[in-house]
């Protein structure tokens, strides 16, 4: 078990790794970083920020799956399936990369974006799958109210992306408190997108992580906030087969 890791004693929160992207794009990142390689079956994840001037050039991905949500502005997808669609706050992304694909990520209306990414590893005899795009837009989301929480789910029971692995992904904002019971078994973590608050009674804000493995049966992870606190939750099924990543390829 690695030091971000749920252990007996509750979660560890931490501070997510700032990076710096060819081209000068912040990310703040999750995984992978120094302190934790992978989370299987999460490859990458990062809260994601380009200026208007900058943008993710057209590059290559293979053997995994993208998922990404945009918080602020917008952002323009082309790829080499031809598709061509711009996202904005609330709004999904799914990009399966399979046996190839190259994109471009740029901000739209001459303006900077944010959001968050998420790369979910295919399983091995998936690698070679088509590649495909899907967009979803906020209001397809399926959005409930759980007393203090409000809740979007952006991938899971309700929501239009698919993606090959077993993952619930969750946009979670809570005044008061709220209890997450993650599957027994996966892997899964929560990132501060807005606000404060605390998770089983650790500090927790912008840009802190607290990350789960091999959840056991029973585990409920308790969220609280006075004043609000936005937070990705994420868990997924893990593929129990090695990560072989290779910059913008998944082997």
């Amino acid at each position: 078990m690695g030091p971000n890791e749920r252990t007996g004693d509750g979660v560890e929160v931490q501070t997510a790794t700032d990076i710096t992207h060819p081209g000068g794009m912040r990310g703040n990142r999750v995984m992978p970083t120094p302190r934790r390689d992978h989370l299987d079956p999460f490859v990458v994840f990062e809260r994601f920020f380009i200026a208007a001037d900058q943008g993710f050039d057209t590059h290559p991905h293979r053997g995994f799956e993208i998922v990404s949500y945009m918080i602020e502005g917008g952002m323009v997808h082309e790829d080499s399936l031809g598709e061509s669609h711009t996202a904005y706050p609330g709004d999904a992304m799914r990009i399966t990369t399979g046996s190839g694909i190259e994109h471009s990520e740029l901000p739209a209306d001459g303006a900077p974006c944010n959001g968050l990414q998420l790369w979910v590893n295919l399983p091995r005899d998936r690698k070679d799958d088509d590649p495909g795009f899907a967009n979803v837009s906020a209001d397809e989301l399926p959005t409930e109210d759980a007393g203090d929480a409000t809740l979007t789910t952006v991938v899971g029971e309700g929501s239009p992306i698919e993606v090959a692995t077993d993952v619930t992904y969750l946009d979670v904002t809570v005044e008061g408190s709220w209890t997450w019971d993650p599957p027994a078994g996966w892997s899964g973590f929560l990132y501060g997108v807005e606000g404060s608050g605390t998770v089983d009674g650790e500090a927790f804000g912008i840009e802190e992580f607290a990350a789960l493995k091999g959840i056991e049966e029973g585990t409920r992870v308790t969220v609280e906030s006075d004043d609000g606190v936005r937070l990705a939750v994420i868990a997924g099924q893990p593929h129990g087969e090695p990560i072989v990543q290779r910059g913008p390829f998944v082997e």
